[in-house]
């Protein structure tokens, strides 16, 4: 593999893009490293680290010449991060790269409940006008994130009634990730839905974390109202605070439900449940 165009890859310095860098070195395959710290990515074998922004076209593009295919990891979340996305894609297309590969989320849509998921079905949109082939892994909320939604009174709080979420381990979206970009040409032009192996509600959740930890944890539903007080507090802007509390009217809608088979199928192998994560089956590929 080592004789074909290298790959970049970016957020190489998080842990998804890391966990792709890694395996994808431990494959033999040459990669560009495309990060804004330099000091902080992983030092692997066939590589090079070249530090860009999303919002920079021209350093994007030099750090793309040569590249066919782009490991595409979303930007951090801000209100600019449309348009970071769109010059980014922007700078592929006129470096010659020819696939992209973006993490995108579960049921982005342009009027998705979760706030966020509007950004990556705009990212999703930008790629797909490009003319550049592509392929969107939507993952749905991680798994790993799900332990710090416990408040520091054992409660985790919002407003997501009895609705449920096939929450995903990242990495289950960093294996899904390597797999595609071992043959990019056999997932031209395909979405997966990324998923655990099942949809569970909030109180669900919690109950497993009390189990594996051995400490209280319980769900308290909150009223819409009672979710935008409770995080005030926070000094957030208006926008990301709307994000918070659509995490939770997306799970009670529904929206965040469904179970896919992309994971395994994709991986060969089932995806991390929420108690195989806590007892540490979720940490390395």
């Amino acid at each position: 593999m080592t004789t074909q165009p290298p790959i970049a890859v970016t957020g190489a310095t998080g842990v998804v893009g890391g966990m792709v860098a890694r395996e994808l070195a431990a494959r033999g395959v040459a990669q560009r490293l495309l990060v804004r710290d330099p000091s902080r990515a992983p030092q692997l074998p066939e590589s090079s680290v070249h530090r860009i922004e999303y919002r920079d076209r021209d350093a994007a593009r030099n750090a793309l010449e040569g590249i066919d295919t782009v490991f595409m990891v979303s930007a951090a979340e801000t209100v600019e991060r449309r348009e970071e996305h769109a010059a980014f894609v922007d700078a592929a297309e006129a470096a010659g790269v020819r696939h992209i590969v973006y993490t995108s989320f579960f049921a982005a849509a342009p009027d998705a409940i979760f706030t966020l998921a509007r950004d990556h079905y705009a990212t999703e949109e930008h790629i797909k006008a490009s003319g550049l082939e592509w392929t969107f892994l939507r993952d749905n909320l991680y798994t790993d994130f799900i332990e710090n939604m416990v408040g520091e009174d054992g409660v985790i709080r919002g407003p997501a009634g009895d609705g449920r979420v096939s929450i995903v381990a990242r990495v289950d979206v960093a294996r899904s990730a390597v797999a595609v970009l071992g043959d990019p040409a056999s997932h031209a032009d395909r979405r997966y839905d990324l998923t655990g192996p099942e949809a569970i509600t909030l109180a669900e959740a919690a109950a497993t974390i009390a189990r594996v930890r051995g400490r209280d944890v319980r769900f308290e539903n909150e009223t819409i109202d009672e979710a935008f007080a409770s995080r005030a507090r926070y000094g957030a802007p208006d926008w990301q605070v709307e994000a918070w509390v659509s995490t939770y009217t997306a799970i009670a809608s529904g929206a965040l439900a469904p179970v896919s088979a992309d994971v395994e199928a994709l991986t060969g192998a089932e995806p991390v449940s929420l108690e195989a994560f806590l007892r540490g089956g979720g940490s390395t590929l």
